[in-house]
């Protein structure tokens, strides 16, 4: 009996470590997506390398995001779909009247044209929360929600979805969220990054910036069509990237950048060489943490 006790012991070890490797791979595979949105609206997206072949998702669309196993696309005419799982899966309607699109981990947001934020925690049909209203954008970052008021007043709040807010900064054009790290962009153009707590000390990153990217330990930010990042603490050296660009992405050891509809990623350090991904794309998307 104490043989076989054990035979069962090692059996469910081994079930449990097989179980746990493909979770590792699933969300491996996950984190290497790459999503661009084409001139005419198509939704493309692929997984794995950065020569990986691409997959048609949605036709008319003006949003595309990317986050874990899970896309979202918001359609031409405001309604907001999520699909969890492979490529393949299956769509599911999210919301209408929708101008934005929001994933993080198990969270979906949506921010209506009437300037209301809406976030739900779980399976694609879980239930809505009403977060907060006269709201511009809506961010999301693991057990993060931040919101910029129509009044440029950006509100984060941490833990669950009812949680309180705390107001971070004023004047502000753009909040950007990732895991510890909560950065806002002013209408003058400053880019500040905190790092901890909702109520650590603000830091001056760079001035004359027109968008702010945070993902990890990266910062980066795009000024006067020039994308630089920098790497590790908030007041480590810049590294400049790339030029004449339209947009910046960032997403774990990758980062992506548009440039006069020519989607290029990178992979690795910040010296990393460039792949041309595709032309004629309209938004380039790196998976959101």
């Amino acid at each position: 009996m104490k043989q076989n006790g054990q035979k069962i012991l090692i059996s469910l070890a081994t079930m449990i470590a097989l179980f746990s490797m493909s979770l590792i791979s699933v969300f491996a595979a996950t984190d290497k997506r790459i999503g661009v949105l084409t001139s005419n609206g198509i939704a493309l997206v692929k997984e794995g390398g950065l020569s990986a072949n691409w997959t048609d998702e949605y036709h008319n669309v003006k949003q595309l995001v990317l986050s874990g196993n899970r896309i979202g696309v918001l359609t031409n005419s405001g309604i907001a779909l999520v699909k969890e799982g492979g490529l393949s899966a299956t769509w599911v309607t999210e919301y209408h009247n929708v101008k934005q699109l929001v994933l993080s981990g198990n969270r979906i947001g949506v921010l209506t044209n009437e300037g209301v934020a809406l976030v739900k925690e779980g399976d694609l049909n879980a239930s809505w929360v009403d977060e907060y209203h006269n709201v511009k954008q809506l961010d999301l970052s693991l057990n993060r929600i931040g919101v910029v008021t129509d009044s440029g007043i950006a509100l984060v709040k941490e833990g669950g979805l009812s949680a309180e807010w705390t107001d971070e900064y004023h004047g502000v054009s753009q909040l950007s969220l990732s895991s510890n790290r909560i950065g806002v962009l002013t209408s003058s153009g400053i880019a500040f990054v905190k790092e901890g707590g909702l109520s650590a000390t603000w830091i001056d990153e760079y001035h004359d910036v027109n968008q702010l990217v945070l993902s990890g330990n990266r910062i980066g930010v795009l000024t006067n069509s020039v994308a630089l990042v920098k790497e590790g603490g908030l007041s480590a050296t810049w590294t400049d990237e790339y030029h004449d660009v339209n947009q910046l992405a960032l997403s774990g050891n990758r980062i992506g950048v548009l440039t006069n509809g020519v989607a290029l990623v990178k992979e690795g350090g910040l010296s990393a060489t460039w792949i041309n991904e595709y032309q004629n794309a309209k938004q380039l998307v790196l998976p959101c943490e």
